[in-house]
């Protein structure tokens, strides 16, 4: 066994942290594994003074674990190689069980430094969770435990460091029970170096000032790849998508988002609801720091194989002073869940525009919705919170979570291209062989800049020229608009113009007459065999110069009728038009019918076709998903306490005659309001007992039953007993009947002073009277009867009953008596 003894000073980075609260100087007696090869020490006194104090210690391990020693892991999410500049990640110490830890410090230095000045810290650590954690208070870039106690487990995010910072070590120290680990290396340590930036020509961070000369025009091609075979959990099978994507190139003005930024309103609507349009307002108000617009639309479903739909594209163009590129979409259904590029710097270091990116994408949340899943109910976020990327960790339900911490599969892939440069270069790198093929473009196309929610018809053909002459005019096209799925986005123009010259101007021309459409064809020459058709076209306008129109103005061809020229033969007209195709877009059926102008002579079955049936072709159709306004806020519920139902509609903004949409309308959910007040409710009152007196002035009693006691604030329970008096007749004061009634108000009086006595004693206690009344024999009193009620007022009941009656007895006196007295009177 091997005890090492040191002193630990206030200002030690690492596991100095758990005690920097208590004396200054402390001695721990630490237990060494002599086989693990440990020996710490600590650096000279001297570097101490040298640093101002400034992390001024660091306690070092030196040797190495044994092997397979791996108690204690750091770990980096996604357990990258390489660090992408100015990017945050997660990092997570933990201990695998059932190992735990009391306290530890976290660091993170340039490759090669010692620790002792504040340059040798590379990036930047944020506190998740304060009461776990905290920076350390001796040396700020540090961070360690806020209170000692046992651990398994703890997070922090780190910011790597800008371009051109070298390799990165991040460093774990941990103090378990008495026993202090610091490793150099092993599963303590994490080294990663500065992501190379692609095909070395892009920056990571845009730059100050772009030195590059020119334009140039990019493409950027979007590849989804969030799927349900790549991303299984909870994928939403019924209404995947990927919205329209907006953002544009612009200078180093202008932010659409970025992390550790908040979503503007257009960025929210974008976020939650899929709609570029309050987003593209907002781009177009920059003015100049906007150079080109992009705009792509939405994908139903999310993801298709490319030989069914083309990955979306778009075009634009940067310039020196707008050099960098941004865009999100939504994948929806989401809480505000996006993907896209934020101020991507297409100007190189070399004074020359990026020739290719490609990057992979995973998901960020934009701090607007509190939702963890896919589907969540609208939850906004208040206060608003920054915009972040989605980790693996961030909640159980998550459709990303990974209790390891692993990396999240990017869900798309875009790739930006450059198609051409304009105007005069001048890159310090001399131009390679792709660049000067990529400077080979094709014609710039016209960017289609058409929302989604317009259906238009195609395009009409150009129209002549506006110009008669050699000088430039206009021409015209148009194409009509069938429907308009949201009357809240602006549909473009239905015309387009393109600039032209007039007849005979241009080389390009065959000739410059203009022609009418053609005719329809004439009947066959032949009625039976091969005979010759044709049709006809004339010159709407000939040309100024007085030149000779050379299109044709008469077209022949050959035709044949009733193939069979036999006597036998049937005789048929011509081929009728084909109808209109049976579809509407993509594949259909057309027909065409002829008629047998004369059967066969002797009277057989013309063999010859009346009926062609072919395929054709119409334009591709388009899959329009229902179009719905957003959710209306749920109704008041449908009672003012207790449980009742509320209810929030949506509308239907696609016209019905593009089909029908089966999606819900209405949703209604259950509401729970406070309980109703329940009133005190009681039974009706019983009969009027007999008077307790069988001479002079009594009284009588009746009663109620408590059914239902209040509740929730509901009305007190009313009376439960009541008396009045009651008068039968005058008692005599002489005779055998007076010496009676003298006996019995002895009696009663004996058996109050006898209650009054007990107070409280036994209940239903049995009154012993054996007093024997003029003509008859009475029993003793029963037993007091249970009272009505445990509280708030009951009563009881006692009888005596006649034993025997004497032929002499009058009838007053051998009747039954029954006495009732209050029981339980105190509140409930």
């Amino acid at each position: 066994m091997c005890l090492t003894s040191f002193p630990l000073n206030e200002g030690l980075i690492g596991p100095v942290s758990l005690f920097q609260t208590q004396t200054q100087t402390h001695t721990i007696q630490t237990v060494a594994l002599c086989n693990a090869g440990f020996a710490f020490t600590e650096e000279p006194s001297e570097r101490a003074g040298k640093s101002d104090g400034y992390c001024s210690r660091i306690l070092r391990a030196q040797g190495t674990r044994k092997e397979g020693y791996n108690e204690f892991r750091l770990r980096v999410e996604g357990d990258p190689e390489n660090y992408q500049p100015g990017s945050t990640y997660r990092v997570t110490l933990y201990a695998s069980s059932p190992a735990y830890f009391r306290g530890f410090t976290l660091i993170a230095l340039r490759e090669g430094r010692e620790g002792d000045k504040e340059e040798d810290y590379a990036g930047n650590f944020q506190i998740i969770d304060e009461e776990d954690t905290q920076f350390m208070i001796n040396c700020p870039p540090a961070v360690t435990e806020s209170t000692p106690r046992r651990r398994t487990r703890i997070q922090v995010f780190w910011t790597a460091p800008p371009s051109s910072s070298g390799c990165v070590t991040l460093k774990a120290s941990i103090v378990q029970k008495r026993i202090i680990y610091f490793q150099d290396e092993g599963s303590l340590t994490k080294r990663m170096c500065e992501k190379e930036s692609l095909f070395g020509e892009t920056t990571e961070k845009p730059l100050l000032d772009c030195c590059a000369c020119g334009t140039a025009k990019y493409r950027v091609t979007f590849y989804g790849n969030w799927s349900e075979k790549v991303h299984p959990k909870d994928y939403p099978r019924r209404a995947n998508h990927w919205s329209a994507i907006i953002g544009a190139s612009h200078s180093k003005n202008y932010v659409l988002w970025e992390y550790g930024g908040y979503a503007s309103e257009g960025i929210k609507k974008v976020a939650e609801l899929g709609s570029p349009v309050s987003m593209e307002e907002e781009i177009r108000q920059k003015g100049d720091d906007v150079l080109t617009v992009i705009k792509m639309k939405a994908q139903w479903p999310a993801w298709q194989p490319l030989n069914v739909r083309a990955a979306p594209s778009a075009e634009f163009s940067v310039d020196r002073t707008r050099h960098l590129m941004s865009f999100l979409t939504m994948l929806g259904p989401s809480p505000d869940w996006n993907v896209g590029l934020s101020a991507e710097d297409l100007c190189t270091k070399e004074c020359g525009w990026a020739q290719r990116v490609v990057q992979d994408m995973i998901p960020w949340d934009a701090g607007t919705d509190n939702g963890v899943t896919y589907e969540s109910p609208n939850k906004p976020t208040v206060p608003q919170e920054k915009i972040r990327p989605l980790t693996s960790l961030d909640h159980p339900q998550s459709p990303f979570y990974d209790p390891e911490g692993g990396a999240i599969t990017p869900v798309a892939r875009v790739v930006v291209e450059r198609i051409a440069r304009k105007g005069e270069q001048c890159n310090i790198v001399p131009d390679n062989v792709d660049d000067i093929v990529a400077d080979i473009a094709q014609e710039e196309k016209e960017e289609d800049d058409t929302p989604e929610t317009c259906i238009y018809s195609n395009w009409s053909p150009w129209s002549a020229c506006s110009s008669a002459t050699c000088d430039k005019g206009k021409r015209m096209r148009q194409r009509m608009l069938k429907a308009q799925l949201d009357l809240s986005v602006p549909c473009p123009h239905t015309q387009d113009f393109e600039p032209c010259m007039g007849p005979g101007c241009s080389d390009e021309e065959g000739s410059t007459c203009t022609m009418s459409e053609w005719i329809t064809w004439s009947p066959c020459s032949m009625s039976c065999g091969m005979g010759l058709r044709s049709r006809e076209r004339y010159v709407k306008q000939f040309p100024d110069d007085g030149s000779v129109c050379t299109l044709p103005t008469e077209e022949n061809e050959k035709c044949i009728v009733n193939e069979e020229c036999t006597l036998n033969s049937c005789l048929v007209t011509e081929w009728g038009e084909w109808d209109s195709c049976s579809a509407t877009c993509g594949l259909g059926m057309k027909r065409r019918e002829r008629m047998v102008k004369m059967p066969p002579p002797d009277g057989s079955i013309c063999g010859a076709e009346v009926l062609e049936v072919e395929k054709c072709m119409m334009p591709e159709c388009h899959t329009i998903p229902c179009m719905l306004s957003p959710w209306s806020d749920w109704s008041d519920c449908s009672v003012t306490c207790g449980k009742g139902m509320r209810t929030r509609q949506r509308v239907l903004k696609s016209p019905v005659e593009l089909g029908e949409c089966t999606e819900d309308l209405e949703q209604v959910e259950k509401c729970m309001l406070p309980e109703c007040p329940t009133d005190c409710m009681v039974s009706e009152w019983t009969e009027w007992s007999e008077c307790n007196k069988s001479c002079g002035k009594g009284h009588m009693i009746r009663t109620r039953m408590v059914k239902l006691e209040p509740q929730f604030g509901g009305d007190s329970c009313p009376e439960t007993v009541q008396r009045k008096k009651c008068k039968i007749r005058k008692c005599n004061r002489g005779g055998g009947q007076g010496q009676v009634n003298s006996d019995e108000k002895k009696r009663r009086k004996e058996a109050r002073e006898k209650r009054r006595s007990k107070q409280g004693g036994r209940q239903g206690e049995e009154t012993t009277s054996t007093a024997e009344h003029p003509g008859c024999k009475m029993r003793p009193w029963s037993s007091w009867t249970d009272c009505t009620k445990l509280c708030g007022g009951g009563i009881q009941e006692r009888l005596m009953t006649a034993k025997r009656r004497l032929k002499s007895a009058q009838l007053p006196s051998c009747k039954d008596r029954k006495e009732i007295r209050a029981c339980n009177v105190h509140p409930c």
